[in-house]
């Protein structure tokens, strides 16, 4: 039995078991449910067998999807390899990078990089997309971007860790911002009792530095008053500034406001330590790659061995 598997139709049936669905693969893709049947019914014309049980309700493989599935990672990662190879028989670095960063990090960190690798590689079309930072690794793992600038360690948990390279590049630290004149800004640093006698505006759930707090708030069994709760973290340095409340963020967010003497930042004790870091996937396209070191010779320090196995 001669079997030809085409890479498009197996990228689909790799969309729509990971997806876990015909209608979310099209919705992912930009394609109709139509045309996602019909390509999945041609690959079960090449396969000769089907390859999704249609009884079932739920998206449900039959042995030979199964088998099928076992595969396609290594064929495409393959096919994503050679890609990569053959692309490097060309000097000139050209295509799209689709880029995952925190809203922090795209706004305070990365322009400088930004505007260097437009500068270095004004052939290549950059796409930003500003997420958490998990919400970030699981794209990259799942190739929907080429690489990600995040907060490390990812949380517990994560099934995006195994499938990517971490890369650290520059430490970052929590402050706490309190506007002038408040009665704290005289303190050398701040403890989490502290906090929890004033009323905090605080970055929503979804951010490290809030399940940091969050959590060491409940083994401390302080019930800490939470005034406000955003996404926004220019907002939220805002209302600092107007006094509505005391808030923790990344040091390097609120650097042109102290500077301005706008707000005061204090050092949090026991404030987790964290990294600035790349996410890539295991065979990065060569814009990724180009990406990746313009990035790590910009910000990274000199880290340790230790350091950087740390992540």
């Amino acid at each position: 039995m001669k079997l030809e598997l085409r890479s498009d139709r197996l990228r689909l049936f790799d969309a729509v078991v990971r997806l876990g669905g015909f209608s979310a693969a099209a919705r992912n893709l930009g394609l109709t449910q139509s045309s996602v049947s019909q390509t999945i019914a041609a690959l079960e014309a090449d396969v000769g067998q089907p390859l999704f049980d249609r009884s079932s309700r739920k998206l449900r493989l039959t042995e030979a999807g199964e088998a099928l599935r076992s595969h396609a990672t290594t064929v495409l990662d393959a096919l994503e390899q050679t890609r990569a190879a053959l692309q490097q028989l060309d000097q000139v670095v050209t295509g799209t990078l689709a880029l995952g960063a925190t809203d922090t990090l795209a706004t305070h960190l990365l322009p400088p990089v930004f505007a260097a690798f437009r500068r270095a590689h004004p052939g290549v079309e950059l796409h930003l997309d500003n997420r958490t930072s998990p919400a970030i690794a699981e794209k990259v793992a799942a190739r929907e971007l080429d690489l990600g600038v995040v907060s490390l360690p990812l949380p517990r948990g994560s099934t995006a860790v195994e499938a990517l390279t971490q890369v650290p590049l520059v430490e970052q630290r929590d402050v706490v911002i309190v506007p002038r004149g408040h009665v704290l800004e005289k303190k050398k640093q701040v403890r989490l009792q502290d906090l929890a006698k004033f009323p905090l505006v605080l970055l929503d759930r979804t951010t490290a530095s809030r399940a940091w707090l969050e959590r060491h708030f409940a083994m401390l069994k302080l019930s800490p008053r939470v005034a406000m709760e955003m996404s926004s973290l220019e907002v939220l340095k805002r209302l600092v500034e107007l006094d509505f409340g005391i808030s923790v963020v990344p040091e390097l967010a609120v650097s042109g406001e102290v500077a301005a003497k706008r707000l005061i930042a204090l050092p949090l004790a026991g404030a987790e330590r964290r990294m600035v870091g790349l996410l890539l996937p295991k065979v990065p396209t060569r814009a990724a790659s180009a990406f990746a070191a313009l990035t790590r010779k910009a910000l990274t320090p000199t880290l340790s061995r230790r350091e950087r196995e740390r992540y």
